[in-house]
């Protein structure tokens, strides 16, 4: 339902299958490659992305300042990857806003260059999370 209300508003969606890999690869070296493996292991992480923000191991905003911090970034073509590791790349999507991706799944949504991320979660007392390396 909510990619119905997306793609109405121009967004194109698109599976990426070639580079897949390599972009859960890379959101992992951008925004968990300073925690340790034990602390990986110690968290889930390997099953849930997120815990490294639940178990705040990495500094974010939360809640409605992540919702606010999502909304206001620039986001013309957006990476969307879910729990299972499938990747999409929305394209026109600078009208996106959080609450499109109010869906009650995992979601790991982040720029082309990697340098924020916007995480929501099928858990309702945890997230959503934003972070930025900026």
């Amino acid at each position: 339902m909510f990619k119905a209300n997306i793609l109405q508003r121009g967004v194109t969606i698109s599976t990426v299958f070639a580079e897949g890999k390599e972009i859960v690869t890379a959101w992992d070296n951008a925004f968990a490659s300073q925690i340790s493996d034990e602390t990986k292991e110690a968290i889930y992480y390997d099953q849930y992305k997120w815990h490294i923000f639940s178990y705040g191991k990495q500094d974010c905003l939360q809640a409605e300042m992540a919702r606010r911090a999502f909304d206001s970034e620039a986001k013309d073509a957006i990476y969307v990857m879910n729990q299972s590791h499938s990747v999409f790349l929305y394209e026109h999507a600078a009208d996106l806003v959080a609450a499109d991706f109010d869906s009650g799944e995992d979601m790991y949504i982040f720029d082309r260059h990697l340098t924020w991320t916007y995480v929501v979660t099928h858990e309702e007392m945890c997230g959503p999370y934003f972070y930025s390396l900026k």
